[in-house]
């Protein structure tokens, strides 16, 4: 019998539960897994679109869908290229950026929503958060796949980035030169990778601070930084932000924290509960 998308995506889907994901379990479900509406807001979806690719009336997604569903699914690499093959698309080529979330690190963030915690792809465009990042940052929902690149919005933007309201920095000037030095290592990292080097010339061309900054020839990483966020709800909280790589994978995991018993933690507390962001399930 031959296998389709819609057959390998409903399969998938069956096989989670809501805690594999952050979400609460209700009691009286009648669904084995994640339903369709559970399945379309993980991936940014209509539930519309998902029945019709489900139902295979759909039959030509994007790259793009399909790597936002591998995430949502926690699929595995061979079962993430396996979706793009079904659906008519050649899987990422070596060389180029990966934008897939290994199933570990969902259930990692799974288990930390109530941190603000994003996953950034090499060239820094946010792939996936808690739901804490948005109620501490705002929600990068209403952004743009262009617009959830962190180097473009800093360049571009200013140094608040991806953030809704303003974000000041012990030192504003450190976090530009370490993107374009962490792009740097990336470009040599993904050297196949188009989207990659669009980005670093169309900055170069738009933006002098970047231009300046990319002549240099600095070469690093990202690794951390203080933060303050002006939130307009709570007033500023002060962060430690911190990012951690995932060995064998190019994702930079970025974690917002603060002192336990400290003011900024009752703040956050405060946006995690009038936000309805759900407890982490075992936290």
């Amino acid at each position: 019998m031959e296998e389709d998308l819609g057959t390998v995506l409903r399969r998938w889907r069956d096989r989670l539960s809501p805690r594999d994901v952050g979400l609460p379990e209700r009691t009286g479900r009648r669904a084995a897994g994640l339903r369709r509406e559970e399945l379309a807001t993980l991936a940014g979806l209509s539930v519309d679109y998902l029945v019709r690719l489900e139902q295979g009336r759909a039959t030509s997604p994007s790259a793009q869908v399909v790597a936002t569903l591998a995430r949502a699914l926690q699929l595995q690499p061979a079962e993430r290229d396996h979706a793009y093959r079904l659906a008519g698309l050649l899987p990422p080529a070596d060389g180029t950026i990966s934008t897939h979330v290994p199933a570990g690190v969902q259930r990692m963030l799974a288990r930390l929503g109530d941190f603000p915690v994003g996953v950034f792809s090499a060239d820094w465009t946010l792939l996936t958060w808690t739901p804490s990042w948005a109620a501490l940052i705002g929600d990068p929902t209403a952004r743009g796949p262009e617009q959830l690149n962190l180097v473009r919005a800093v360049f571009t933007e200013g140094p608040s980035g991806l953030a809704s309201w303003p974000v000041r920095h012990d030192d504003d000037d450190a976090l530009p030169g370490a993107l374009v030095a962490d792009l740097r290592s990336a470009l040599v990292d993904h050297p196949r990778d188009v989207g990659l080097a669009v980005l670093v010339r169309d900055l170069r061309t738009t933006s002098a601070h970047f231009a300046r900054l990319w002549d240099q020839g600095a070469v690093g990483h990202h690794v951390s930084a203080r933060k303050t966020v002006e939130h307009p709800e709570v007033g500023d909280v002060t962060c430690d932000c911190d990012v951690l790589t995932v060995p064998g994978s190019s994702l930079r995991i970025v974690v917002y924290t603060v002192a336990a018993g400290s003011a900024d933690a009752e703040k956050l507390e405060f946006l995690r509960v009038t936000r309805g962001v759900p407890v982490a399930p075992g936290a």
